[in-house]
């Protein structure tokens, strides 16, 4: 009858109108769901990036430092190829420190990261090693490479000057000396890679400082 014709299509539409709002109900539903995916991919990026990452400079720390030398000591022998480690120091920081204080060290420390993340580029690897040293790893370059990257990380460094805003008094320019070593891939395990690029170090630190003096 016209009447059960009317019934049923309220009851179609009713039915229409209530499979609507369930399916607006799981669009909103997943829709938070999804955000909640990302907010946790995001969560767990910055996690692993501050897990990484030295706390004041933001370049690797020593932990993943290890790890990325030993990938790339394995990376050299299995491709044949060249690799060259930097360890560098700030000079007389110490000094500088006890003159000016522990904030404006870490401002030394902070401008000498930045101008090796800004002069190092590719798959070239910059960590802070402990305190006021940092070690760099030079994949695929040779001894001779690794000078000219040292001795341009000098000069770069030796630019930069360190002054008070508010007064413009300045703290002095800032220095570092450099040890270079290259993989005896036939040798060396990591500890042997780091004593000699170190042993080059201390005396490029013993004989002036402000300078590159490479393993012998």
């Amino acid at each position: 009858s016209e009447e059960m014709l009317r019934l049923l299509a309220d009851t179609l539409v009713q039915n229409a109108q209530s499979l609507k709002s369930s399916s607006d109900s799981i669009t909103l539903k997943l829709a938070g769901a999804q955000k909640e995916i990302m907010d946790l991919r995001e969560n767990l990026a910055r996690v692993v990036t501050e897990a990484e990452r030295d706390f004041l400079t933001g370049v690797f720390n020593r932990k993943t430092f290890d790890k990325r030398l030993k990938d790339a000591m394995d990376d050299a022998r299995a491709h044949e190829s060249e690799l060259t480690l930097l360890m560098l120091d700030i000079d007389h920081f110490k000094q500088f420190n006890d003159t000016h204080g522990h904030l404006i060290g870490d401002e030394v420390i902070k401008i000498v990261a930045k101008t090796l993340s800004d002069t190092l580029k590719g798959t070239d690897i910059v960590a802070r090693y402990g305190g006021e040293e940092f070690a760099i790893i030079l994949p695929h370059t040779p001894l001779t490479g690794g000078i000219a990257v040292a001795q341009s990380i000098c000069k770069s460094i030796t630019t930069k000057e360190l002054k008070r805003k508010s007064t413009g008094e300045t703290f002095g320019i800032i220095s570092v000396s450099i040890g270079v070593a290259t993989l005896h891939k036939a040798t060396d395990d990591a500890h042997a890679f780091i004593e000699r690029a170190d042993k080059a170090l201390y005396r490029a630190k013993s004989t002036g400082r402000n300078r590159v003096i490479a393993e012998n």
